[in-house]
């Protein structure tokens, strides 16, 4: 029996090197894209690089923005966030953020327009954007990341940097880098992504007024107040029509409906399908997630079509162009932040950023989610950004230091969006200083914020 081969030994070579930046960001999601224009300016030469053919990230796929507001009410996201959604509302193509009992608040986005608003912003900043080319390898001497290895159509290439910002939402450049990284709960388990999609003629009202008119049968988890006639919403329920479904054949992944409007009036955006036991740093796993994840799209249709009152006649018109991943690795940094400083409203004397939304745990093994709410708002430090024993990376997102619980609420776009400004900002201001970012003087960093409309208590 012929032995089975289960390495194969890669030849030493020199590799080009494609570009050299002042500032390298990796990924282009919400908080790369804020990461990037902070960053610009002063004469520095900023990069950002990405896998995919646009900039965006999770901002494409049909989910609302949350967490732009507190709590309370008030306005806890500004800055560049904000400037964000200013621009996509010059265009038609974004709501403004209303409060939403179960989510904080919500902020309705046009995918299609943040792709193009993401690549003008970049333009205008003097971003140079390289997309199509994965990040496989860093370049480190000592405690410094001196640039990162990428793949390509071209072949291996290495980009070289004096700073480095990872914005991949999986922590790939720092754990490439050396740094400690952690997946999940104590047992390695993840919270599952969705696959989002879009059914168009959708009659909407029909849909808002069986909600309102008949709670005794479209059973909802917090009936929706009156404003949810003519405004924009986020409804989760419907738990009757879906066992009803069930008990037709209908396979379905989750327990509760959840629909999201559209910026057009007959739109509407699903958030239903939920694949566990994915690991997005395994592309099997990640391939096995999303071919299951299409299956239940189709499965989540047809219930839609015959169950819930407004989609008869409804078809399908966009299905996100990859799944939403609500966790993968997260680094440890300087410090982790933990669901219980989020539930004491923790102040910090570093904090670069505001945050409000609960912890929203999807469990990894199936299941309702689970909501801890803060009652209030609580602070981010400077130091979750910043990873152990690497003195000029930076790590901002969903991916930088928190534990499992924790990152269930600080995944949010908005929140990622205002850790990707103060990375950015960071790494300019050391850079000018001449000092790594792990040194970065945060008095001065906290002082920028806020003279540029960040909000910080």
């Amino acid at each position: 029996m012929e032995k089975k081969i289960t390495t194969v030994r890669e030849p030493a070579r020199d590799i080009p090197v494609r570009a050299s930046a002042d500032i390298l960001i990796v990924g282009g999601g919400p908080a790369g894209l804020m990461a990037a224009q902070a960053a610009a300016g002063e004469g520095l030469k900023v990069m950002l690089i990405e896998s995919r053919g646009y900039l965006g990230g999770n901002l494409t796929i049909g989910l609302p923005i949350l967490g732009f507001l507190g709590q309370k009410g008030n306005q806890i996201i500004e800055g560049l966030p904000q400037r964000f959604i200013d621009r996509l509302q010059e265009r038609g193509a974004a709501s403004g953020h209303r409060p939403c009992k179960l989510h904080v608040s919500l902020t309705i986005i046009d995918p299609e327009e943040s792709k193009t608003l993401a690549q003008q912003l970049m333009e205008e900043a003097g971003v140079e954007v390289l997309m199509y080319v994965f990040c496989t390898d860093v370049i480190r001497e000592g405690n410094e990341v001196k640039g990162v290895v990428i793949e390509s159509k071209a072949g291996r290439e290495a980009i070289l940097a004096r700073t480095v910002i990872d914005c991949t939402g999986d922590a790939d450049v720092a754990f490439r880098a050396g740094v400690e990284c952690r997946k999940g709960d104590a047992e390695g388990g993840m919270q599952p992504p969705t696959l989002m999609f879009s059914m168009r003629g959708v009659a909407t009202q029909r849909l808002r007024d069986a909600i309102a008119e008949h709670p005794d049968i479209y059973d909802m988890d917090i009936m929706p107040a009156e404003s949810f006639r003519n405004e924009k919403f986020i409804t989760v329920g419907l738990r009757n029509q879906i066992a009803k479904a069930r008990e037709a054949g209908i396979d379905l992944p989750v327990a509760r409906t959840i629909l999201i409007t559209g910026m057009s009036e007959d739109e509407i955006w699903v958030n239903m399908s939920r694949v566990n036991g994915v690991d997005p740093t395994d592309p099997g796993s990640y391939t096995r997630g999303e071919i299951e994840a299409r299956k239940q799209v189709y499965r989540i249709r047809k219930y839609l079509r015959q169950f819930v009152p407004g989609f008869e006649n409804a078809w399908m018109d966009r299905v996100a162009p990859f799944m939403g991943i609500r966790e993968s690795r997260v680094t440890v940094g300087k410090y982790v932040l933990t669901a219980e400083d989020i539930l004491a409203c923790r102040h910090f004397d570093d904090a670069i950023a505001v945050a409000s939304y609960p912890v929203d745990l999807h469990h990894p093994k199936g299941g309702d989610c689970t909501l801890e709410y803060c009652g209030d708002c609580y602070d981010i430090p400077y130091r979750v950004l910043v990873p152990e024993k690497v003195e000029n990376l930076l790590v901002a997102g969903r991916c930088a230091s928190f534990t499992h619980e924790a990152m269930a609420s600080t995944r949010v776009m908005s929140t990622c969006m205002a850790l990707g400004e103060a990375a950015g900002r960071a790494a300019r201001i050391a850079l000018r200083d001449g000092v790594k970012p792990s040194q970065a003087d945060v008095a001065k960093l906290r002082s920028e914020l806020k003279r540029t409309g960040a909000y910080l208590r």
